[in-house]
């Protein structure tokens, strides 16, 4: 028997903590015998509790029956003998992430195992290449990977090294296949694919608030209602562990040399005060025991009183643009009672938009959102114009128009010339600087930025960009604003990226640069990001979404502003976008769409 048609019927389990105990359940689950090993009988104890208490919440959620429990119970032999993995096939360790302990491990494994044996590490973030040095035969040591809780995570990540053998490789590929989970591959390196992408943009999330752009609830806010992450930021890393983090972060870095990797330094400070998130009862919020998920207020929580106000009264609202989003845009304001003034170049492209916001409005009757009166009552608060001088009496004016500077510096010159004194100025840019804008009108107090996100009518998210010299008083209306007309308002300063995109193309980039240095393929590192992390997109999917023209234009301009050698765009998407290859708009980004 080869290693590739091996059978893998005796499974090993060195350590019995939450992972180790979950990863002996998913063998057992599948019919394999399973040897746990842990240092002592109070630890083989704590080990039985962990899988009685796992098998014990599916018997009670009715995905297993007690006669199952006990048959699988039944297939896992706990001791603390090292000479009882002597027929395994399999040996996973899933101990403390120290080097030294592992090593020691593996080296002891060498007098135990029959030559044949696979060895296997669940590290999440050590040298496995390191690890198979203190086997005679590293060519059979393999990183396996699992995700907590094991029984749940489907993704598993297989860390193959320069000398990890190829059958080895197919054989365990094949085993966790058959156990239901979805393996991918990727080389030797720090973080491997989920920790290496998630702990970068982690920690540039930690930088942003060590330096006070923007509030732990705005940024935790803005990813999730921008980019539909089931968390934020903050509230993961508090989540995972400070100390955790601070580890996985400063091994990649010390391996990488990343210096995007390097933990900001408030994560230390948190660190070393015992300040660990969840598990010591505060981290970046405050809660209301040790290992309780329930935030209470503390220092740093908004109070109710400060709950931003219209201090400008906002009744008529202007929208320049014709396209999706200022199409959008109209409706969102038309829809919470505003009357609104939109604009375009030409009658055909005014026409666009009361034909784009009726259909919506029609769609929105069939599913039973609205209703045939609500439609006209939306339809007659919009009207149209082909003329710029018709927004005079508006209270707020939105520009939604072409993302280019030159135009947009051009039509604010107008409406500050047209719009009346102390109507505020907005303008929905993703990615240029607001105080160019300002600067050409003679109200820069009044300038301010709404980054809506698309399509407006359904994403909560808007961006409340204040500049130097935008008034506090606009600042806190258009918050204000955002609140009446349902939106989530989130607010930072006029620089590159604002919040999203600050945090959203970096980890993209280091996607594209980690897919460029033939690491993993795209599919294992969407697989990876999407099961490991739980992101509605892979990366590749979404670039090929957004459009690989667009990514690379915001890319350049977070590396024009903030200078950081890791945001110089990734040649691969330079070269894609030459080549013409833009994402799914052009049937072919990272993937060819032409055939589906």
């Amino acid at each position: 028997m080869t290693d590739a048609d091996r059978d893998f019927s005796t499974i090993g389990v060195i350590g019995l903590g939450t992972m180790g105990a979950g990863i002996a359940e998913v063998f057992a689950r599948h019919g394999r015998s399973v040897v746990g090993l842990e240092v002592n009988d109070a630890a083989v104890e704590r080990g039985r509790q962990h899988l009685e208490h796992s098998t014990g919440r599916a018997v009670k959620r009715g995905k297993m029956t007690e006669a199952e429990q006990a048959e699988l119970m039944g297939r896992i032999t706990l001791t603390t003998s090292m000479s009882d993995l002597a027929d395994a096939d399999l040996v996973i360790e899933a101990v403390v992430e120290s080097l030294e302990v592992k090593t020691s491990i593996f080296r002891a494994l060498d007098d135990v195992v029959r030559p044949d044996a696979v060895l296997a590490t669940n590290t999440s973030s050590l040298s496995v290449t390191e690890i198979s040095t203190a086997s005679s035969k590293p060519g059979r040591v393999i990183g396996v990977h699992f995700f907590n809780p094991a029984p749940v995570q489907d993704l598993v990540e297989i860390v193959r090294t320069v000398v990890t053998e190829p059958a080895v490789l197919e054989s365990v590929q094949g085993l966790l296949r058959d156990l239901g989970k979805n393996p991918v591959v990727c080389g030797d390196k720090a973080g491997f694919i989920a920790n290496t992408l998630l702990f970068g943009y982690l920690n540039h999330a930690v930088a942003m608030y060590e330096g006070k752009y923007a509030s732990r609830e705005d940024i935790d806010a803005a990813m999730r209602f921008g980019c539909g992450y089931p968390m934020g930021p903050l509230a993961l890393l508090d989540l995972i562990g400070l100390d955790t983090a601070y580890e996985i972060l400063d091994t990649m870095y010390k391996q990488g040399r990343d210096r995007l990797h390097a933990p900001a330094p408030i994560l230390k400070q948190y660190v070393t005060a015992g300040l660990l998130g969840r598990k010591s009862g505060r981290g970046f919020y405050t809660y209301e025991a040790p290992d309780s998920p329930v935030v209470v207020d503390d220092a740093q929580t908004p109070s109710a009183e400060d709950k931003p106000q219209l201090r400008h009264d906002v009744r008529r609202v202007g929208v320049v643009g014709t396209g999706t989003m200022a199409a959008g845009i109209v409706e969102v304001f038309a829809k919470a009672g505003h009357d609104v003034v939109y604009t375009g170049r030409s009658q055909d492209k005014v026409e666009g938009v009361a034909a784009t916001l009726t259909k919506s409005l029609d769609k929105q009757i069939q599913r039973g959102r609205a209703t045939e009166q609500q439609k006209e009552e939306v339809l007659g608060r919009a009207r149209g114009t082909t003329s710029l001088d018709d927004l005079r009496d508006v209270d707020l004016v939105v520009e939604a128009i072409a993302e280019d500077l030159a135009v947009k510096t051009t039509l604010f010159e107008n409406l500050d010339e047209i719009c009346r004194p102390g109507a505020i100025l907005a303008t929905t840019t993703s990615s240029l600087p607001i105080i160019e804008m300002a600067r050409v009108t003679k109200r820069p107090q009044d300038v301010i930025g709404m980054h809506f996100f698309n399509p407006a009518t359904v994403m909560k998210l808007v961006e409340v960009v204040s500049t130097v010299a935008t008034d506090e008083a606009v600042t806190e209306t258009v918050l204000a604003l955002c609140d009446q007309v349902g939106k989530v308002a989130v607010r930072c300063g006029d620089r590159a990226g604002f919040i999203v995109n600050a945090l959203l193309f970096p980890y993209l980039n280091d996607a594209v640069k980690m897919l460029e240095a033939h690491y993993a393929t795209a599919d294992d590192i969407d697989t990876a990001m999407k099961q490991g992390c739980a992101l509605p997109m892979g990366p590749f999917e979404l670039l090929d979404v957004v459009g690989n023209d667009v990514s690379l234009a915001i890319q350049k301009e977070l590396y024009l502003e903030f200078r950081e050698p890791g945001f110089a765009p990734a040649p691969l998407l330079e070269h894609l976008v030459t080549a013409g290859y833009l994402g799914r708009k052009t049937g072919r980004g990272f993937r060819d769409y032409s055939s589906r």
